[in-house]
């Protein structure tokens, strides 16, 4: 045990020479508690759990872990997940992969395209945050999949997920290095790529509320430049442009609403479904929540006027300002700046320096992603270690409850943006994204399908929704409209994988070799997901799980739902009219 500090005065502590050298000696040892303290930080918790008693194992069955463990670090408020839903996952998907869409489909499919995966994705989130607040646990999306399903499914669920987010940071990484190309910077890219790398890393070490602060800042920037955007665009579309014309629907007359017809419509879903990738972290954070009972129901309403206003409303005002004709749209790479259409709306309304203000939101957008990337695969591969579906070291969490080798794992992967730096950049990006893109697809089908086997053994096994301590607004109907409406959009990228939308510039994709490698491009992560989940049904014969043998007990949060109703009523009876209405909505 340390010496305690000496607060004599200093006349009592001068040394042989009367020179007050131990005042300055205390420096040093102080310094020294500090390192050691932050060292010891780093040293696992054995009483750290990613679940709480319910613990899923491989073969899908639930056994009670030690009653005193204690969770993931639950230190995320109110604030924290309500700006991961707003904002979290707002990054190049919609800033610049809208281009593409808007190039391939027109505004009308534009439009159309994501709101329908907006529309599903809100009662996928409704789900969710049922079975989030009932059994909050971090990679809870694997968890309930293992659990309601099949274990099979959720190993291969669970490594989807881990996967994609994992593939996620060096490709958003990637992005950020090449959103700086378009000041035609000098530095390497690898130099930036690097830079960013740091950042994200230094992010995810502070713990959770280094995430949670982080994604508050980077979603208010990202919200206050869209809703900026939205102001400028209804100006510039009723003639408030440097030409003072009047523009309107005429982009929807002259080229016209849509491009490429149906298959246009359908190349779009996979763009919008990459666009929403991540809106389901809301879930995620519910587990290191102090009270996901109040805040995650706030959160999953706010899911809805994100993908009404950010996107619906945003995307709207892109279609009337950006012809989908064009050759803007068509950037070097997926993730070039200036390719956005939001840029591109920009820089035609002559407003100098405004394009490069928003094509810092841009990067921040980005590294935002990619910072949401590394807290997303980190829970679930430690959830995954504890379900015995991966290494056990991965399930190492320390005193600060960070699943830190975990995390190594995943800033590991970081270093593949390094190609940033070679001429294999545009390539790597290609592939990179082809592994993650459809990955979002299969993680909302299989919550949706999960809570309608949840809602059936809820009420099998004599349970009323009564019990419920969030219900969601969509129900079981909602959730069976989100899986089936996954399914055709896994249907409708087959048809594009092999029967490719015709570019508008350069030459059509022909030849066996290269329409086997589109293929592949677009539909990459089905056969992944297959194979994972084949061969761990053969190797461990899982069994599907029945409703009468489903644990739904073990886990739950223990919540007084009686006496967690009558405060909130006691509570809603002193608000305002005003906030009783915002609270409605909101």
């Amino acid at each position: 045990m340390s010496k305690p500090l000496d607060t004599s005065p200093a006349s009592s502590r001068t040394g042989s020479g009367g020179v007050v050298g131990s005042v300055f000696d205390e420096k040093p040892a102080e310094t020294r508690n500090v390192a050691k303290s932050a060292w010891d930080s780093f040293k696992r918790n054995p009483d750290y759990h990613i679940t709480q008693k319910g613990q899923v194992g491989a073969n899908g069955q639930v056994y009670d872990t030690d009653k005193s463990a204690a969770p993931l670090a639950r230190v995320l408020k109110g604030r924290h997940l309500q700006m991961i839903a707003i904002g979290g996952s707002i990054g190049t998907g919609l800033f610049v992969g809208s281009g593409k869409a808007l190039q391939q489909g027109g505004p009308a499919s534009l439009l159309i395209a994501f709101s329908l995966i907006g529309g599903m994705l809100f009662t996928t989130v409704q789900a969710l945050g049922e079975m989030a607040v009932l059994l909050p646990v971090a990679g809870s999306f694997s968890a309930y999949s293992t659990r309601f399903l099949d274990p099979a499914w959720g190993f291969a669920m669970g490594w989807n997920y881990a996967m994609q987010w994992l593939v996620v940071l060096p490709l958003e990484i990637v992005a950020a290095a090449i959103t700086i190309k378009y000041w035609n910077s000098p530095v390497s890219s690898a130099a930036w790529v690097a830079v960013f790398l740091a950042m994200i890393i230094s992010i995810n070490l502070i713990g959770v509320q280094g995430y949670g602060e982080a994604e508050f800042i980077f979603s208010m920037i990202k919200i206050i430049a869209i809703i900026g955007f939205i102001i400028l665009g209804i100006v510039l579309n009723v003639g408030g442009g440097k030409n003072a014309e009047y523009i309107g629907g005429r982009n929807w007359s002259d080229p016209g609403a849509f491009n490429n017809g149906f298959k246009g419509l359908c190349s779009v879903f996979v763009i919008a479904a990459f666009a929403f990738t991540g809106t389901e972290l809301v879930g995620l954070a519910a587990a290191e929540t102090a009270n996901p009972r109040k805040s995650l129901p706030t959160a999953v309403k706010q899911v809805f006027w994100r993908i009404c206003l950010f996107y619906i409303v945003s995307l709207t005002l892109v279609g009337l300002l950006v012809p989908y004709t064009d050759p803007r749209l068509i950037g070097q790479t997926t993730s070039d700046a200036k390719a956005s259409p939001f840029v591109i709306a920009i820089k035609d309304a002559g407003i100098i320096g405004l394009d490069s203000v928003f094509n810092v939101v841009i990067m921040i957008s980005v590294l935002s992603v990619g910072n949401s990337a590394v807290y997303g695969s980190s829970r679930t591969l430690a959830a995954l270690a504890e379900q015995g579906q991966a290494p056990n070291w991965l399930g190492y969490i320390d005193r600060q409850g960070r699943p830190l080798k975990a995390i190594g794992v995943a800033c590991a992967f970081g270093f593949l943006a390094f190609l940033a730096a070679s001429n294999s950049e545009d390539e790597a990006f290609v592939w990179m994204q082809a592994l993650s893109g459809l990955s979002s697809t299969f993680t909302w089908g299989s919550i949706c399908l999960a809570h309608i086997r949840f809602r059936k053994a809820w009420r099998v096994q004599g349970h009323s929704l009564d019990e419920l301590a969030f219900r969601s607004q969509a129900g079981v109907v909602g959730s069976w409209l989100g899986f089936i409406f996954n399914v055709l959009v896994l249907i409708a990228q087959f048809w594009i994988g092999f029967s490719p939308v015709h570019p508008q510039y350069g030459e059509p994709i022909k030849g066996t070799a290269a329409l086997v490698k589109n293929f592949f491009q677009a539909y990459l992560a089905v056969p992944v997901v297959l194979i994972c989940y084949i061969v761990y049904k053969i190797m461990f014969r899982t069994p599907f799980m029945r409703c009468k043998n489903m644990d739904i007990r073990t886990g739950i949060r223990e919540l007084d739902l009686g006496q967690l109703l009558a405060d909130e009523e006691v509570e809603r009876a002193a608000w305002p009219k005003w906030k009783k209405a915002y609270k409605y909505l909101c």
